[in-house]
């Protein structure tokens, strides 16, 4: 290895020393006999590539690729920020107000967890499943969630265009879209039939409790006697907020329980004036039901307080928090997730429901099918308790 390039490793490995203590804090390092070779194996990854590879390397380039998928190998919510990234979220500027109406995770490119109602992205035709492959003609496969929601952001009015993957189809879709603000989603609800009211949660808030409340009781006036909550597509809102609305339907016992690594295991438990509603319950849910929704099926299907019906949850119930590097880069990274009551996992694995009913595959431009398998199901089920 030449002096300079010794000089180079030196400078440039200093983040990955940095992330090695910064690990250590947060009990994320091993024994020093088996964290240090692995440092010692990176120093020789470096210094066989920039001594070897075929054209001059930039380091720069090269460390951020290695920042990159070290936080890749996390989960598809922890990303490596550069400097400039790690300081627009210290400023806790908010995002620009203009957006299409979709949620991201990761799976080779960005793709699609959840499509908003009445978004511009519903609109077109845009489905749960469906991969990111371009934004405005920019590569995603190098792009962080976090990155790719932002590129997703601008002004209202503003257009973007996104290249769409669905399925196995060879050939990408190009969708030219209008950013819109948007609001956040009110509580609909609607009869069912004889005895079962039906209230879609497209999104939570703090307020989602006591609107719920409010629509199960306007529900009962109509003759329910039976209830389904519609969590597909739902991903939005507080972690904190599925669990308050658990509440009203669980009297006693573990709603949910919190791993921080490093610090005891949380259960978090219903209490005194929890389970004012006592009506039959089903839950519908798809691989767009992830965050607040998601903690709101695992409560109740945990303490066989509803059915989930549909499809497999997104599995995405982690907290994260920014995790600054000396050089001014910073992690973004889970620091804590939510488990079932039974202490299982649910980030990365979802939730299995209890009554599985597939989705039709749709071509772009399909019209879904006019009944609703899923919900035809979960009312079926309902009314023969009834």
């Amino acid at each position: 290895m030449t002096t300079r390039t010794r000089i180079a490793v030196v400078l440039i490995s200093a983040p990955v020393l940095a992330f090695a203590v910064m690990g250590s804090l947060l009990g994320r390092t091993s024994a020093g006999q088996e964290t240090y070779p692995h440092l010692r194996v990176f120093d020789d990854v470096f210094s066989l590539t920039t001594n070897n590879y075929v054209e001059p390397v930039d380091v720069e380039k090269l460390m951020h690729g290695a920042m990159t998928g070290l936080a890749d190998s996390l989960d598809a919510d922890s990303a490596f920020l550069t400097a400039d990234q790690a300081r627009a979220v210290e400023s806790g500027a908010p995002l620009a107000a203009g957006e299409i109406g979709v949620d991201l995770t990761r799976q080779y490119y960005l793709r699609i967890i959840a499509v908003r109602d009445g978004s511009p992205a519903a609109r077109a035709g845009l489905r749960s499943g469906d991969f990111v492959r371009l934004i405005d003609r920019q590569p995603t496969r190098e792009m962080s969630v976090w990155e790719g929601v932002r590129t997703l952001r601008g002004k209202p009015g503003s257009p973007v265009s996104v290249t769409i993957i669905r399925g196995n189809a060879a050939d990408p879709h190009v969708i030219s879209l209008t950013r819109e603000e948007m609001m956040p989603a009110p509580l609909t609800s609607k009869m069912a039939g004889t005895g079962v009211g039906v209230v879609r949660i497209a999104e939570f808030t703090d307020q989602t409790p006591s609107a719920l409340r409010t629509s199960i009781a306007q529900l009962q006036k109509s003759g329910a006697k039976a209830l389904v909550l519609d969590l597909r597509n739902t991903t939005r809102g507080p972690l904190l907020a599925g669990l308050a609305t658990a509440r009203l339907f669980v009297a006693s016992g573990t709603l949910a329980m919190r791993d921080t690594r490093g610090a005891t295991r949380e259960t978090i438990a219903a209490v005194t004036g929890d389970g004012s509603l006592a009506l039959p319950l089903a839950l519908l849910v798809d691989g767009g039901t992830s965050g607040a929704a998601e903690l709101l099926a695992s409560a109740l299907a945990g303490q066989k307080r509803a059915e989930l019906f549909g499809e497999r949850t997104g599995g995405r119930t982690a907290q994260q928090r920014l995790f600054k590097l000396p050089d001014g880069s910073a992690l973004w990274m889970s620091y804590a997730w939510y488990l079932t009551p039974a202490g299982n996992p649910i980030h990365e694995r979802g939730l299995q429901p209890d009554v599985a009913i597939e989705q039709p595959d749709l071509e772009f431009g399909a019209e879904p099918p006019a009944a609703d398998a899923t919900l035809d199901k979960a009312v079926e089920r309902l009314r023969s308790r009834l």
